[in-house]
C-alpha cells in the first residue's frame, strides 16, 4: 500500500504542479508568432455552391390527385420521389435527370388535362343546345 501513495505523492505536498513542469515535462510550445520568418501562405479552393434541384413534388402531387389523365401524374409523382431521393444521397446528375422528366410528365399532364376539360365543356353545351333543338322540334305526346 505504500507503493501506490508514493507514486502519487510528488514534492509540492499537496499541491497541483506547476505550468513550467508540465510544460517541460510534455514538451508543449506556446503558441504566438512564429519562430521563423518563413512567409506563411494560404490556399483558397473555390467550392461550388450547392445546386438546387427542384424536384416537382408539389406539382406531381397535384397533377396525381387531380388531373391524372392516362396516369401521367402518378408516374410524374413517382419520379419525383426519385428525384428526391437521388438528391438526398447527394447525386445531383440523377437527380436532375429525374426531376426533368417529371417536368415533362406535369407539363404533359396539365395540357391534356385542360385540353379534356375544354372538350367536356364543349359537349356538355353542344348536347344542351341539341337536346333543346329537338324538344322544340318534336311535339308533346300529351302525357
Amino acid at each position: 500500500m505504500s507503493h501506490n501513495t508514493q507514486a502519487f505523492m510528488s514534492t509540492n505536498a499537496g499541491l497541483p504542479p506547476s505550468y513550467e513542469t508540465i510544460k517541460e515535462e510534455y514538451g508543449v510550445t506556446e503558441l504566438g508568432e512564429p519562430h521563423n520568418s518563413a512567409v506563411v501562405r494560404t490556399t483558397v479552393i473555390n467550392m461550388p455552391r450547392e445546386v438546387s434541384v427542384p424536384d416537382h413534388v408539389v406539382w406531381s402531387l397535384f397533377n396525381a390527385l387531380f388531373l391524372n389523365v392516362c396516369c401521367l401524374g402518378f408516374i410524374a409523382y413517382a419520379y419525383s420521389v426519385k428525384s428526391r431521393d437521388r438528391k438526398m444521397v447527394g447525386d445531383m446528375i440523377g437527380a436532375q435527370a429525374y426531376a426533368s422528366t417529371a417536368k415533362c410528365l406535369n407539363i404533359s399532364s396539365l395540357i391534356f388535362s385542360i385540353l379534356m376539360f375544354i372538350i367536356c365543356i364543349i359537349i356538355v353545351s353542344t348536347s344542351a343546345a341539341v337536346f333543346q333543338a329537338f324538344s322544340q322540334r318534336m311535339p308533346h305526346s300529351g302525357f
